[in-house]
């Protein structure tokens, strides 16, 4: 017995072993921008947020979970309880030579109710909020080395104007679908992109790992950028685990 706490005394713990084995993240830099696309310098991303390897199996699980709540959940069919009529016996017992029934509204009649057929339910599903952060930085993660992840120093429009928001995305050179994470005091920003259909505005709080992964390029401000110097609500979400 002693032999055995001896040998084991130095052995590493499971949770020191993955930590162990894990991969040291990438890190990444991209270059920061205005809205008219002159540069003004380089930002490192946060490697914890942006250079990890993605977690495929927990991407998978969380955005399964998340487009599952999003479902209404109202499809009702009616049993044979619910349809109207069948109060009667259709016709006697015995005699006519056809198989016993007791109700036109049994699920072989038609007209009659469904058997088995789905009621209003809730599909949410419980995700533990580490794979949730998980899933998000994995997101990103992904975007980062794919080079698909702006900077810009700040949303400068002077009004809700779409022509603006046209022009800054043509100077930044982002095309396709463009996810911009906005700071909750971008209302003018947000009022710019609302008519663009290529482009979807997120609040820095909102951030998840589907509207990553569903949009070509992910826009960051100062405020916004998780990890960074003055982050904002998605930062702290995105950054803990």
């Amino acid at each position: 017995m002693s032999t055995l706490v001896a040998a084991g005394r130095g052995a590493p713990s499971p949770a020191e072993a993955r930590r162990a084995a894990r991969p040291e993240p990438v890190r990444h830099a991209v270059a920061r921008r205005s809205v008219d696309g002159t540069e003004l310098g380089t930002v490192e991303l946060d490697p914890e947020v942006f250079g990890i390897v993605p977690n495929g199996a927990v991407l998978h699980q969380v955005v399964t979970a998340q487009l599952a709540a999003a479902r209404s959940g109202t499809q009702s069919t009616r049993t044979r309880a619910e349809v109207r009529g069948g109060g009667s016996k259709p016709f006697r017992q015995k005699g006519t030579g056809r198989s016993r029934q007791g109700s036109t509204r049994a699920p072989q009649w038609s007209g009659g109710g469904i058997a088995l057929g789905p009621k209003p339910r809730s599909y949410a599903q419980r995700t533990p909020k580490k794979m949730v952060r998980l899933a998000l930085r994995s997101a990103l993660s992904d975007r980062a080395g794919q080079g698909r992840v702006a900077v810009v120093d700040r949303w400068s429009f002077d009004g809700p104007r779409t022509k603006a928001a046209v022009a800054a995305l043509e100077a930044l050179g982002l095309t396709g679908r463009v996810l911009v994470v906005l700071a909750a005091d971008d209302a003018v920003a947000d009022r710019s992109f609302a008519n663009l259909p290529q482009v979807q505005t997120l609040v820095a709080g909102e951030l998840n790992a589907y509207d990553v992964l569903v949009n070509d390029w992910v826009v960051f401000t100062d405020d916004t950028l998780p990890g960074g110097p003055s982050a904002g609500g998605g930062a702290s979400e995105g950054s803990e685990a």
